[in-house]
């Protein structure tokens, strides 16, 4: 079990045999008391209009607005020592006069291109998190000027890969932000960015699908425009614009297996950005609204036994104790409808909408109970720090084997990390802090966040008992036990991880 400790500069995942690229080609928080400027049109557009012969009007008053993102990360790395120093025939005819560089620190440094939006004239500018995630210093170019600015890093937020930029300079072309909920699939949308970084590219396409979830190795609250528009390594931070120039959404990813576009692409629906964004400035922090619950799909025969019209909403599996859910009167067996007003077509969709509503506020709940629809009023808490920093783990607890599991990152499981997870106090194992995505284990399913408490039907109380059976692990399988929590819902599941080695 090789345990890494230093996360790439760059992101990339397997789904369903094919590569989830996001899109940043690579080769903190403050508070403001005012709310950014805003150009917004939450109108539909015309779909009954004919299309153009042209989109150059509408490309010429947008592309001022999209940016290109360079990033730089600094990496301090040791020297080895020069081979020939340990050469015998070589120290009897030059002695110690061959340069030793040996443990010499040097700084190397490692840069990223993405592209990025302004939304405000005062300069605040939306891209993807995975652009800048790491990055020490960045600049921002805006095309047609000579000028590059350094930005700062207003808020990162990794579980909706949206982070807010800001650059010191008046006047700035700010794009029209639309209602991303008036989009529907077929709508045609295009696509502008920076890609390869061979300069401002524009391309076309439709809005292939909607509300896209449930998709293995990308961000955690996934409401997702699919668009077939060609998206590829640079674009991401980029713009999607309607045929009106109005900003729909922040391109982030493809699904490819060889890297470059496949016409599987997909963007954050601005209005998620733009909920990001004003928290960060108002508040300094994202705080998710907190219900309590474990909540499940609706399946054709649980629609059935609860005597349901449909398989639409979510299903209350189990009420935790001593939350606003269990307070409100919540029970489980009663079917969550919609929220605000708001339809709830599944779990992940109960989970999206209360995680952009703000602790504190009153949720008004339309539920089924026994047949009968009610409303009930809830009083939101705060979810928990749900996803861990990428560098709270970085510590002397961070462990290194050779053997089983390689490629899994794991560190003692303490109060910190319960709290974050929000796992239950009596809970012991080993926090997967990182997964190499081309490992036997992230095969077998394995995820970040996840919490090892067996290996080999052996108990894993920390990173020393993960160590130790991982080395004593014979076999071809290796069988995992793990803690996981999705959203409101926590539990224990068991993986089964090849335990050949792959070669390098």
């Amino acid at each position: 079990m090789k345990l890494i400790s230093k996360p790439l500069f760059g992101l990339f995942a397997v789904v369903v045999g094919a590569a989830t690229i996001f899109c940043a080609f690579h080769f903190t928080c403050w508070a403001k008391d005012n709310q950014p400027r805003f150009n917004l049109s939450s109108t539909p557009i015309n779909r009954d209009a004919r299309s153009g012969t042209s989109y150059a009007p509408i490309v010429k008053k947008v592309a001022p607005s999209v940016v290109n993102i360079y990033s730089t990360r600094f990496i301090k790395e040791r020297l080895r020592r020069n081979p020939m120093m340990d050469n015998p025939i070589f120290r009897q005819f030059f002695g110690d006069q061959i340069p030793d560089d040996g443990g010499r620190e040097r700084t190397r440094k490692e840069q990223g291109l993405g592209s990025g939006v302004i939304v405000s004239p005062d300069g605040y500018i939306l891209t993807a998190n995975h652009v800048v995630a790491e990055a020490d210093e960045i600049k921002v170019a805006i095309p047609g000027s000579k000028t590059e600015y350094t930005a700062k890093v207003i808020g990162k937020d990794q579980p909706t890969d949206v982070a807010v930029l800001k650059i010191e300079a008046p006047n700035l072309p700010a794009i029209t932000l639309a209602d991303s909920d008036q989009l529907e699939v077929g709508d045609v949308v295009l696509a502008i960015g920076n890609p390869f970084g061979v300069g401002q590219t524009v391309t076309m396409g439709i809005v292939s699908g909607l509300g896209r979830s449930g998709l293995a190795g990308f961000n955690q609250y996934q409401d997702f425009i699919q668009t077939d528009a060609a998206i590829n390594p640079g674009n991401s931070g980029g713009a999607l614009v309607d045929v009106e120039g109005r900003l729909v959404g922040i391109n982030t990813a493809i699904i490819s297996p060889s890297g470059g576009n496949n016409g599987i692409g997909f963007a954050v629906p601005i209005n998620m950005a733009r909920n990001i964004l004003e928290r960060f400035v108002s508040g300094g922090k994202i705080a998710r609204g907190y219900l309590g619950i474990m909540p499940q799909d609706i399946d054709a025969g649980l629609a059935k036994q609860f005597n349901l019209p449909g398989q639409n909403g979510a299903l209350v599996g189990d009420v935790v104790d001593d939350t606003p859910a269990a307070k409100a009167g919540l029970k489980a067996g009663d079917v969550i409808l919609a929220i605000n007003g708001k339809e709830i077509e599944d779990a992940h969709g109960l989970q999206l909408t209360i995680s952009q509503l703000l602790p504190g506020s009153t949720a008004t709940l339309k539920i089924v109970r026994n047949g009968v629809n009610k409303n009930i009023s809830v009083i939101l808490g705060e979810l928990p720090g749900s996803v861990v920093a990428n560098d709270q783990n970085s510590s002397d607890t961070d462990s290194s084997m050779t053997d089983a599991l390689d490629g899994v990152t794991v560190a003692d499981l303490d109060d910190n990390l319960r709290s974050q997870l929000r796992a239950p106090a009596g809970l012991k194992g080993a926090f997967v802090s990182d997964v190499a995505t081309d490992s036997n284990s992230a095969d077998a399913g394995l995820l970040r966040n996840d919490v090892i408490v067996e290996i080999n039907r052996q108990p894993v109380t920390n990173t020393d008992d993960a160590i130790r059976l991982c080395k004593a692990a014979k076999g071809e399988q290796i069988l995992v036990k793990i803690w996981r929590r999705v959203g409101d819902f926590a539990g224990t599941r068991y993986l089964s991880v090849d335990n050949a080695k792959r070669p390098k």
